[in-house]
């Protein structure tokens, strides 16, 4: 196949690139270089620095068995202090693009999509028939999308699947997880550990959860980029694709501070901050849907592997 894969310089989308050649699929990598590095582009891909919202060049580029789409913002918090950034470049950059790839012949799109969908669900797990309650813009602008894909994909425009991620973590020595900034729990805590930081900050421990503080599920990127790879190859069969992907198991946020500091050997300060707007209580999947009909396993995803892979990733990088 020959795969467009957008937002392909950031952490799960380069990822996904290297998987891709790694199958000996071609790769076309397209990122701005506004929030992802040129060094985590795979070798064998061909890069283009440029916009998915540039229609004319995504024209320029050709054809394509399919297109992963990975180019977004992605800060909740940000996202409320902001909101018009979020859907001029989540929303109207998204749509652009997939004008482009109609306009190009292109019937399979992947999207990443998100958790935060859901908003602040209270029955766990969720499954993806649960109504949408989005309470950040991130997470509104993530449901827009995947409400326009449906249609196209209704009117025979598109064959879409929308991946709803849930915590994307790990790491590997060649694509190690880095935003700008960062605002995931297990690399700040790792910056921690190696004295970038002098201290790690909990968002909030009134929550109401056994400890007080947030439940996430956490999944590896590399089972993402599987998944992926299989909902390109999904798209033959069904047109319209929304799943789940997340490990479905949960964790706080002192159990995950408490196992970085069991696999770096390392003892930290934490301290308690205000919560952050847009943080729900608990998010943990239902991933039966990915597992039935994708066929997929997160098979990387328990808590101390992704710890122990994004440790052996973050001591490469700094």
């Amino acid at each position: 196949m020959r795969v467009l894969v957008t937002g392909a310089a950031g952490f799960i989308g380069s990822t996904t690139a290297e998987l891709l050649l790694s199958r000996g699929h071609e790769v076309v990598a397209l990122d701005n270089l506004s929030k992802g590095r040129f060094e985590n582009v795979p070798s064998g891909a061909s890069f283009i620095e440029g916009d998915c919202g540039d229609e004319e060049l995504i024209l320029k580029l050709g054809s394509f068995d399919a297109c992963v789409h990975f180019a977004a913002r992605i800060e909740p918090a940000q996202s409320v202090t902001n909101p018009e950034e979020f859907f001029a470049n989540n929303v109207g950059s998204t749509f652009s693009l997939t004008q482009a790839l109609v306009r190009s012949g292109v019937e399979r799109f992947v999207f990443s999509s998100s958790a935060a969908v859901y908003g602040n669900q209270v029955e766990m797990p969720i499954g993806e028939d649960r109504l949408p309650a989005p309470e950040s813009p991130y997470g509104q602008s993530k449901r827009m999308v995947e409400e326009g894909l449906h249609w196209m994909a209704q009117s025979g425009r598109l064959r879409a699947a929308s991946l709803r991620y849930f915590n994307a973590a790990g790491g590997t020595r060649a694509h190690p997880e880095r935003h700008v900034p960062e605002i995931h729990l297990i690399p700040i805590a790792l910056d921690v550990v190696l004295g970038v930081s002098d201290h790690l900050d909990i968002f909030g421990d009134d929550y109401p959860t056994p400890d007080g503080t947030c439940i996430r599920d956490y999944v590896h990127v590399l089972d993402l980029a599987e998944a992926h790879i299989l909902a390109i190859e999904v798209l033959d069969v069904h047109p319209e694709l929304v799943v789940n992907l997340g490990s479905g198991v949960g964790y706080s946020n002192r159990q995950v501070v408490e196992t970085v500091r069991k696999i770096t050997g390392v003892d930290f300060d934490v301290r308690v901050a205000a919560r952050r707007p847009g943080d729900p209580a608990v998010a943990v999947a239902d991933i039966a849907r990915a597992q039935s009909l994708l066929g997929w396993r997160p098979t990387h995803s328990a808590l101390d592997a992704i710890v122990s892979d994004a440790w052996a990733a973050h001591q490469l990088t700094n």
